[in-house]
């Protein structure tokens, strides 16, 4: 498979190689680019995890692939999705949930798991995928009473 890049502005793509490029060329070999979908692979917590589907851009003559950046936004997330399906991880809207039943907000359930401050909104907008240890951590804290008192009792 090509590798993959996410398209650039129009005006870096015309300055490579000091040629003037149309937007829908190919960034090696100049040939119209065409829209397609296809299976793609991206690394999820140093996983390969394949995405059918996905839309990119496709070089007929040297087989080059460009994301633009919405399509390459979307294979990140849906890449999320399957890997927290294949290996039983709760979604994003279930950390919302938990969160929100507790009653804290990003930065308080960060603090008290020991994690960095924009890591539960990661979570939480499908950028980013919990480890299993933090997905198994996250279900004791919503399905034992008295587990997020310990947490605040025990700090680091």
């Amino acid at each position: 498979m090509a590798a993959i890049k996410t398209a650039r502005s129009p005006s870096a793509s015309r300055a490579r190689r000091g040629r003037v490029l149309p937007d829908d060329a190919c960034p090696t070999c100049g040939t119209k680019m065409v829209e397609k979908r296809g299976t793609l692979r991206l690394p999820v917590n140093g996983e390969e995890t394949s995405v059918q589907s996905a839309r990119f851009l496709g070089c007929p003559k040297c087989g080059e692939i460009v994301l633009r950046f919405q399509d390459s936004k979307r294979l990140h997330e849906d890449a999320i999705a399957i890997y927290r399906t294949k290996h039983g991880l709760l979604s994003a809207d279930e950390i919302r949930v938990i969160r929100e039943r507790l009653g804290l907000t990003q930065a308080n359930l960060a603090r008290l798991l020991r994690l960095g401050a924009n890591t539960v909104s990661r979570w939480e907008s499908g950028r980013n995928v919990q480890t299993a240890a933090m997905d198994i951590l996250l279900r004791l804290i919503r399905d034992l009473p008295g587990s997020i008192d310990y947490l605040r009792g025990h700090p680091a």
